[in-house]
């Protein structure tokens, strides 16, 4: 049965961030010519031809067949390797860490968005436009890789941590053994177990391991994985790094931007180093400049000026940090656009100054469309309680409250006792000007005190609610915890396994055919699934 589904635009959202939403409505002056629209897109082409060269489309593309080597490309994927080398091919990118069997199920999500992205975009110009996932092979916070999560279950990888997890090689492989247990009776659970078998052998690094799942899920969809992790890719950057090292520029050029969003958003999502570069040898430590000499944080070692500045000449030990790393995939790609979740748009727009002190094109920003998967069931629960899906993603507290106190004539009487007072306040302001100005005072402090007092007896009437409709205020909650399984949303929870096992390419199929490339927003579908008892999960 196909699935029935609804879109709620980010902008109607609560929980998404007020950054985001001003940047969609095309509120922030500085941005409105790098969202998502064809004109925009057609002029990042033009700047991209200009600035991305042949000798880097060569390197692209020999470092792309080099990480390929030990893989069977499918025919898309030989077609936009070739395509990269040409003049009028470009690209649209995601990236990822190297979470363990891909991590939360948004990791699909995100891949599928840039693949119909550069499929939309094939469609409507004349150019070619490649899917890449940049594989974040240089991260070293391996606890946040490590593990995956289903509704009954915890699998979690066992490494040495501290280096860049991409280099890790795979030997506990207890995870497997679990992982089997759990899904060798699913419709497509033997081809899981496989997949993980194959991707988790003995001795593949998790920069493999990630390529090979990849490689199962998107072969047949044309997408190149690139891992940044590369000598040849990274002497690209010399110029930058040894820029950053002696004037620390990324700081200073993007100090505007920052002040902006501290002011205006009371936040800033990635605050920028003094130096924005980690030193990579079997650990990956920040590099910070110290009475005059470059020392590697946490560790023995401490460069001169001049020593630094030769240890360039090996770029593979050097690694940007996170407001680094959208410069390194902008110089070595050619890239549109950038697609990714909430948190990674928002320390982009830091970056849009220092993009322009390196005469490096911006890309156009794409916040990562978000997708959740309901059973029939909870749908109907949801429309026999009177609510709408999109209450889910609204203040719940306050849904709560409204659907308790509806039809509950105290609380009418109650707003409507509060508006005559505030009626009545109104009046007397009004006149208070009549006499001594100690006389308006009084009335303000007497309007503050007994506005008090009906918010206290509104309060104490929702207690009193909650007291006597306990059987529904449970099933409210119940409910609300089976669309946020543990108070989250389930694509940042559920690994994508939860939904394959069932339904196979089937689903990816849906995911695909569902997503929307033209707006932000959260896609719900529903469809008679297994039921879910999604307060099982482990924390």
């Amino acid at each position: 049965m196909q699935a029935q589904s609804i879109e709620i635009p980010f902008q109607d959202i609560d929980s998404i961030p007020l950054l985001i939403k001003d940047f969609l409505n095309h509120k922030l002056s500085d941005f409105s010519n790098y969202t998502f629209s064809l004109e925009n897109i057609k002029e990042r082409i033009k700047e991209k031809k200009e600035a991305f060269s042949t000798e880097k489309r060569q390197i692209l593309s020999q470092v792309l067949a080099e990480q390929y080597q030990d893989f069977e490309l499918t025919q898309a994927q030989t077609q936009n390797l070739e395509a990269l080398k040409e003049a009028d091919t470009f690209s649209i990118t995601t990236g990822h860490q190297l979470n363990l069997f891909t991590g939360p199920s948004f990791f699909i999500y995100k891949i599928l968005q840039t693949i119909k992205t550069a499929e939309y975009l094939n469609q409507k110009l004349g150019e070619k436009v490649v899917p890449i996932f940049w594989m974040a092979s240089e991260d070293h916070d391996f606890e946040e890789i490590n593990h995956f999560k289903t509704p009954s279950h915890y699998y979690e990888f066992k490494a040495p941590s501290g280096g860049a997890v991409g280099r890790i090689k795979v030997e506990d492989q207890s995870f497997i053994s679990e992982f089997e247990k759990e899904f060798k009776d699913s419709i497509f659970g033997t081809e899981l177990i496989l997949w993980m078998k194959e991707a988790y052998a003995k001795g593949n690094t998790l920069s493999k391991a990630t390529r090979s799942i990849a490689q199962r899920l998107f072969a047949s969809y044309g997408l190149l994985c690139i891992d940044g992790d590369h000598p040849q890719l990274k002497q690209q950057m010399t110029g930058i790094f040894r820029d950053e090292l002696l004037h620390q520029s990324l700081k200073r050029e993007s100090q505007r931007l920052v002040d902006f969003l501290s002011q205006d958003y009371k936040k800033v999502q990635v605050n920028p180093r003094d130096i924005n570069l980690f030193y990579l040898t079997n650990t990956r430590n920040r590099i910070e400049l110290q009475n005059e000499n470059f020392k590697v944080v946490d560790t023995e070692l401490s460069f001169t000026k001049k020593e630094m500045l030769a240890e360039l000449s090996h770029p593979e030990r050097i690694s940007p940090n996170a407001l680094m790393r959208p410069i390194y995939q902008e110089t070595v790609l050619p890239n549109l656009a950038y697609i990714g979740g909430n948190a990674e748009i928002m320390y982009w727009i830091e970056l849009k100054d220092y993009f322009q002190y390196l005469h490096l094109p911006y890309p156009i920003l794409i916040p990562r469309n978000s997708m959740l998967f309901l059973t029939e069931k909870t749908v109907k629960k949801i429309h026999k309680l009177g609510l709408h899906i999109s209450d889910f993603f609204r203040n719940f507290a306050q849904v709560i409250s409204e659907q308790l106190l509806k039809n509950q004539p105290l609380d009418s009487l109650l707003k409507e006792k509060e508006n005559a007072l505030k009626n009545l306040f109104d009046e007397l302001k009004a006149k208070a000007s009549l006499t001594d100005i100690s006389f308006r005072n009084l009335l303000e402090a007497e309007e503050k005190r007994q506005t008090k007092s009906f918010l206290r007896m509104q309060k104490r009437l929702l207690k009193a609610e909650k007291i006597k409709q306990n059987e529904r205020l449970e099933q409210l909650e119940r409910l609300f915890l089976e669309v946020h399984p543990m108070q989250t949303w389930q694509e940042r929870l559920i690994n994508f396994s939860t939904f394959y096992a069932d339904e196979g390419q089937q689903w990816l199929k849906t995911c695909y055919e569902k997503m929307n490339v033209e707006q932000a927003a959260l896609i719900i579908s529903s469809k008679p699934l297994a039921p879910t008892v999604w307060g099982t999960l482990r924390p």
